[in-house]
Order: structure tokens, then sequence, then C-alpha cells
């Protein structure tokens, strides 16, 4: 598969470049998509929940009342479960929610992410670019120019760019990543995906 190249101006520059068939060009597993999404999305999580149970509730534990013949339940001291304010039973504690997928179940699932990308037609492809100071205006100028204004996007830089990053920092819709950090989550969770010509070359080796 092949893309034009277009400049910060949003000309094509007459240029194609090849994306990697073994990349961009298989076909989607949704399994393994579902698998890598799910343990993204239970990595971000914090498991900090705490509910206190019986034991853990400060008050008096004087049984209220006696053990038969009240007529209702057998609840013993103001703790209870039973009485307002009293502990949760089975609350929640804290946990972590992360688990394991294997090194070559979340290549296939990267994979299978850019090449969902990749048959919708939502891969923009730009020279590489920079700017002189980090400018919001410019950023903004840049995704008008790609008629990506208000539109989700990812930008994939080969490297760390500093200027770059600050440029769409305070834009919602614009997300920067590396090459090397991309994963499944993001790609699917940005609806464009704008890749510089390095980045390219990172990606075709996946």
């Amino acid at each position: 598969m092949e893309l034009a190249v277009y400049n910060i101006k949003g000309e094509d520059t007459g240029r194609k470049i090849a994306l990697n068939d073994e990349v961009f060009g298989i076909e989607p597993n949704e399994h393994v998509v579902y698998l890598a999404v799910k343990q993204y999305l239970a990595n971000q999580r914090q498991g900090t929940h705490k509910a206190k149970e019986r034991s853990e509730v400060a008050g008096s534990t004087r049984k209220l009342g006696k053990q038969k013949g009240g007529g209702g339940a057998r609840r013993g001291d103001i703790n209870s479960p039973l009485l307002v304010g009293g502990g949760r039973v089975f609350g929640p504690r804290p946990r972590d929610y992360r688990f394991k997928l294997n090194k070559k179940v979340k290549d296939l699932a990267r994979k299978s992410a850019l090449a969902y990308k990749a048959q919708s037609n939502q891969i923009t492809v730009v020279e590489d670019f920079t700017f002189e100071a980090p400018k919001t205006k410019e950023f903004v100028n840049f995704t008008k120019n790609l008629k990506l204004e208000g539109v989700k996007m990812l930008l994939v830089l080969a490297d760390q760019n500093k200027n770059v990053y600050l440029s769409a920092r305070n834009i919602e819709s614009a997300n920067i990543i590396t090459a090397s950090q991309i994963n499944t989550y993001k790609v699917l969770d940005n609806k464009a995906l704008v890749l510089t010509e390095s980045s390219v070359a990172v990606l075709n080796e996946l």
C-alpha cells in the first residue's frame, strides 16, 4: 500500500511512501484487539476502592436486642449490615486489575488496529516537521491544512519533539505519541491517524 506524502501546508509533495503490508495490510483479528484494549483500560484503574466492613465501622459492640422473640432479623450490634450506618457485606477492597498478555498477542493487536485505519482510509502521511517555538496557533493551522480541524487525531512522531508536543497540548482533539510508544487503544481511540515519514519507517518494522 502506498500513500501520498503531504507537507504541513496540506499540499501534496508528489512523493509516495510505502506501508508495509505485513503491518498495515493484514486481516485484523478482532479478539486480540479486544484483549489489548481490555488490558490497557484495566491497567489504568487505580484499584483504590474500599468500603468498611462490619469489624471496621466505628460503633459500640453492645447487642441491641434479644436473640429471639423480636420478630425480625437476628442483628447484633449497631455495626450490623442490616442497619443504616452499619458495615457493608463483602465490600470492595484495594486490588490490582492488571493482567498479562503475551507479547505476540499485543503485537498482533497493534498491527490489527493499524490495518483497520488503513482499510478505513484514515491514515495521513506528512513529511517530517518541527516548530521553531511552541505555538498553539501553528498547530491549529496544521490541522486546518490537513482538513482535520476538530477531528480527534493521533499524531505519531519518530522521536520526542518538545515544541510540537507543547503546541498541541492545549488542543483537546489532538494527541501526540512516538512510534515506539504506539498502542492499540490509542490508535483506535482517535479517528484520524497522522504519521510522519520517519515514524512510518519505525512502524513498518513492527
